[in-house]
C-alpha cells in the first residue's frame, strides 16, 4: 500500500504561514506530524504531492497501486478501514472535503480538479479530524496527544521513574522513553497523558500537567510550567509558562514568559519574557490575518495567542498581541506592541518595519541550524528564496 499525502488547494492557504516551508502533512499536532500517524497506522512509508517548489525537499514516490490521502487529514482505526475498502478509481469524502482516493499516479492538478467538481465513484465516511484552519492545531492538539499517546505506547512498558524528589499523579498515564531524565519536578497526568520522548529532559522544579508531550532531546526549564494541550516538538528548549500550545521542532522559549493558544514553527527563538496575549480585553471573539482571504478573519474563538512561521525570531520582552500572526524569517524587537500581522522577511517593531534582506537571513539561517549539526542546504536556500518572492507582495511599508 503506497500513501501518498497531498495539499489540498482548499485548505493549505488558510495554514500559511506554516505550510510556506513544508507540506500539510508535515504539521504537527500531538505528538506526532500528520504524516507520521499516518506512516505509524498503516506500517508504511508516506510521500508528499504539495507544491512545486517544495517538491524538492519533500518529494512524491509512485508505485503500481496508490492510495492518495488528503494531508490535513488525521487518522483513525475507522477512517482506514473506510480508506482501505476503497476500490480503484473510487474517492472518499467527508462533508465537502475529499479524505482520499485509490487511483494510479495521478498528478496535484487531477485531485485538484476531484476536489473542485467531485468524483463519479464517489463514496463518504461518517466522521474525520481536519486541520482546517491555523487554530485547529492547538483546538485539536489535546485530544491528538491522547490518541498518539496510545499508538506510541500501545503493548510497550514505560522506563522507571527513578527520581525520588519528582512528585507523579496519575502514574499509570506517563510514559517515558530510553534516556530520558526528570529531576525534582511534578507530573500530573490526571486529566490527560504526559508523554516523555528519547533523552528528554524534565529540569527541576517543572510543573507539568497532561496532555503533554515532550518530544526527542527537548527540554522543560528549571521552573517550567506546562499548564496541558501542550506540545514541545524534538531538539526544542522550552521555560516560562506554556498553555494549550504547539512548538514544531528546533525551537527556543527557553526563559520566563507567556505562551498561550499558539503555534510556533521550526527554527524559532522566542526571546526572554516574551509574552503572548491569547485572550482580548474585552473578550471579544479573536480574528487574525488569512493569506488566502488577504485580511482578517474570525476564528469563531475566544482564546487564540500566536502563529510564528519558520525561522523567526523576537527579542527579549516582546509582547504579542491576540491572534497575532508572524511570517517565515521575520525579526522583531523594540518596545511596544508589534502589528498583529507581520510578514516574512519582516525586520523591525511597534516603531515600524522594513525588509529583511534574503542574504541577511539565510546567513541567520544558517548559524541557527549550524549550532544543531544540520547544514542549510541549497535545496533550503532554494525554498527561502521562493518563499522570499512569494511575500513580496505583503511587505508594504
Amino acid at each position: 500500500m503506497n500513501i501518498i499525502l497531498f495539499d489540498d488547494p482548499t485548505i493549505r492557504p488558510n495554514l500559511l504561514p506554516l505550510t510556506f516551508t513544508r507540506p500539510v502533512a508535515d504539521l504537527r499536532v500531538g505528538i506526532l506530524t500528520i504524516a507520521e500517524k499516518w506512516s505509524m497506522h498503516l506500517g508504511a512509508s508516506v510521500s508528499y504531492l504539495t507544491a512545486d517548489y517544495l517538491q524538492q525537499k519533500y518529494s512524491t514516490h509512485f508505485d503500481t497501486s496508490n492510495f492518495y490521502i488528503n494531508g490535513a487529514v488525521c487518522p483513525d482505526e475507522d477512517l482506514i478501514a473506510a480508506i482501505q475498502a476503497l476500490k480503484v478509481g473510487e474517492a472518499l469524502y467527508f462533508e465537502q472535503t475529499l479524505v482520499a482516493i485509490n487511483g494510479d499516479n495521478l498528478e496535484l492538478h487531477a485531485i485538484e480538479d476531484m476536489i473542485a467538481h467531485g468524483s463519479s465513484k464517489r463514496q463518504s465516511c461518517d466522521n474525520c479530524t481536519r486541520i482546517l484552519e491555523v487554530w485547529d492545531i492547538f483546538l485539536q492538539n489535546g485530544e491528538q496527544i491522547r490518541c498518539d499517546f496510545a499508538l506510541l505506547t500501545k503493548d510497550r512498558k514505560s522506563q522507571p521513574l527513578h527520581d525520588r524528589h519528582t512528585i507523579v499523579y496519575g502514574e499509570e498515564n506517563i510514559f517515558i522513553e530510553e534516556g530520558a531524565t526528570i529531576r525534582a519536578a511534578v507530573l500530573n497526568a490526571e486529566n490527560g497523558p504526559i508523554y516523555i520522548g528519547k533523552n528528554a529532559h524534565i529540569h527541576e522544579g517543572a510543573l507539568i500537567r497532561g496532555p503533554f508531550a515532550l518530544c526527542e532531546e527537548s527540554h522543560v526549564n528549571m521552573g517550567g510550567k506546562m499548564r496541558g494541550d501542550v506540545t514541545i516538538g524534538p531538539f526544542c528548549k522550552v521555560g516560562g509558562e506554556v498553555s494549550v500550545s504547539v512548538i514544531m521542532s528546533y525551537s527556543n522559549k527557553g526563559h520566563d514568559g507567556f505562551l498561550g493558544n499558539s503555534v510556533i514553527g521550526q527554527w524559532c527563538n522566542l526571546g526572554a519574557d516574551t509574552n503572548t496575549s491569547n485572550l482580548k480585553n474585552n473578550y471579544a471573539e479573536v480574528k487574525v490575518w488569512n493569506y488566502a482571504k488577504r485580511g482578517f478573519k474570525a476564528t469563531g474563538q475566544q482564546f487564540c495567542g500566536l502563529i510564528m512561521g519558520d525561522h523567526s525570531k523576537c527579542s527579549i520582552n516582546t509582547m504579542f498581541n491576540t491572534g497575532t500572526v508572524v511570517g517565515v524569517s521575520a525579526n522583531i524587537f523594540g518596545a511596544g506592541f508589534p502589528l498583529t500581522f507581520i510578514p516574512s522577511f519582516s525586520w523591525g517593531g511597534a516603531a515600524g518595519f522594513e525588509d529583511f534582506k534574503l542574504q541577511k537571513a539565510m546567513e541567520v539561517a544558517e548559524k541557527v541550524m549550524e549550532r544543531r549539526k544540520i547544514p542549510f542546504s541549497e535545496t533550503e536556500k532554494a525554498l527561502l528564496t521562493d518563499v522570499y518572492e512569494q511575500t513580496q507582495q505583503n511587505r508594504i511599508w
